[in-house]
């Protein structure tokens, strides 16, 4: 692969994971199914069932759907998607929910026959499925893997690509699907296996790979995504310690631990979860498809940044270098697990202030490396306001790795999962999370559902 190549791949790479999202993106990811269903039945839909994976049930229960004053759960987020969701906007689907849709989605949840929800075993830890069903007629959407992966999308059997021509035939839906531009605007199609694993490292992917795209490499391509990151995860940080969102852990860190350097930066991250984790309306740059983890990728970057001077240009890599290490060691996991993504991503935000602060490549992934060591294997009990002091506690992790590692300390290998290098303990981490707590995830969704009583 020529360097250009190269630049190239991790510049779409980084242009794919850095969306937006309007709030927390598994139940976004569930009312944009549903805003989907509804888009291709042609009407609100007068009866819905979802079916979901556990993981997806685990962090939609406890978390507040945003534009939805204040509610919360699968049923919630399912039923204002396909009343007031906008399915071209994708994870963006509810910002334009009206306070009439509100009245009417608790309208139809007050009913107890309106919407079925059930789990399903055997998918993929992300998996959706909506049916809505009017006038005789079925519509049905599944999303797999990743937030926006539709991997079905048919009414009454037909494929979405296929469904405009029909539609516009037929005369008992009303507005049945109003035409081939509305509905490909919403949605492109990946009609794909649905049981097909996309849980895999990233292929070429290094942190050498990383740090030389990162030095010297022409980031122009994604200069516009960072930028944004930047701007969308500073603003819902400043809305979380300018107000009382959720638990208030950020403003909890600058209350009680002092306005030191590090305590800003973990301050910073946990104010944007406890704000997003809480229905705020505004939206985030998510990475590895969480907008906890962008996070967390940006804004103890961004801390060091302003203490440090930088800013401009390289300012911009050291937030790549965040992005790329939190999307390497992530995806040896997977979208979603019993493993807190937010440890993935705090790595990056460490290896980046490594960076910024002068380090070499050796203390660099010795960062990485000290974090995993630490604080790797923090459990995801699901997405809720818990979340932000998770984040607290793996930047802290971070901050502490990169200070060590600048001063040549650091966990050894054969200590736990720490291997010889770097590169050999994300993998062995990662396969703890994807392997090793598979039953751990199981046990915790008995818990959170009160299937297991103790």
């Amino acid at each position: 692969m020529t360097v250009e190549d190269r630049d190239a791949a991790l510049g779409d790479l980084l242009n794919g994971e850095l969306i937006c999202a309007l709030g927390c993106t598994e139940p976004i990811a569930l009312a944009y199914a549903a805003a989907l269903a509804r888009l291709v039945l042609g009407c609100e839909p007068e009866k819905l069932t979802v079916g979901c994976s556990g993981n997806i049930i685990k962090n939609v229960k406890s978390v507040t759907v945003p534009n939805s004053g204040g509610m919360r759960g699968v049923e919630a987020a399912a039923v204002l998607g396909a009343v007031g969701g906008d399915a071209s906007a994708a994870l963006e689907t509810l910002e334009g929910v009206t306070n009439a849709d509100i009245v009417r989605t608790r309208e139809l949840l007050a009913r107890e026959d309106y919407i079925d929800i059930s789990l399903i075993e055997g998918v993929p830890n992300l998996y959706i499925e909506v049916r809505a069903e009017a006038l005789g007629h079925a519509a049905e959407v599944a999303i797999s893997e990743h937030h926006t992966n539709v991997v079905r999308c048919t009414r009454d059997g037909v494929p979405a690509i296929q469904l405009c021509p029909a539609a516009r035939a037929e005369r008992d839906v009303e507005d049945a699907c109003s035409g081939t531009c509305a509905l490909m605007s919403a949605v492109s199609v990946q009609e794909a296996a649905e049981d097909e694993s996309q849980t895999a490292p990233v292929p070429g992917l290094s942190l050498d790979v990383i740090l030389d795209y990162v030095e010297s490499g022409d980031i122009s391509h994604a200069r516009a995504s960072l930028e944004r990151q930047l701007t969308l995860n500073a603003a819902i940080s400043a809305e979380g310690l300018e107000n009382a969102w959720g638990a208030e852990v950020g403003r909890t860190l600058l209350a009680t631990r002092g306005d030191d350097l590090a305590c800003r930066a973990r301050a910073r991250a946990a104010a944007g979860s406890d704000a997003r984790m809480s229905g705020c309306a505004l939206p985030v740059a998510i990475v590895c498809g969480s907008g906890n983890q962008g996070i967390t990728c940006a804004l103890p970057v961004l801390t060091y940044a302003e203490e440090l001077g930088i800013e401009g240009e390289r300012l911009t890599r050291a937030l790549a270098l965040a992005d790329l290490v939190a999307i390497h060691t992530k995806s040896y996991i997977g979208a979603l697990s019993a493993f807190c993504g937010v440890v993935c991503a705090a790595c990056g935000a460490g290896a980046a202030i490594c960076w910024m602060r002068g380090g070499t490549r050796e203390q660099i992934g010795a960062t990485v490396v000290n974090t995993l060591g630490n604080v790797g294997g923090i459990v995801c009990d699901g997405a809720k306001a818990s979340c932000a002091a998770k984040i607290s506690a793996a930047v802290d992790a971070a901050i502490l790795g990169c200070d060590m590692a600048l001063a040549d300390r650091g966990f050894r290998a054969g200590e736990g999962i720490v291997q010889d290098t770097v590169e050999e303990t994300i993998a062995s981490m990662g396969y703890v999370g994807r392997v090793g707590m598979k039953d751990t995830d199981v046990e915790i969704l008995k818990i959170m559902t009160g299937e297991t009583r103790l």
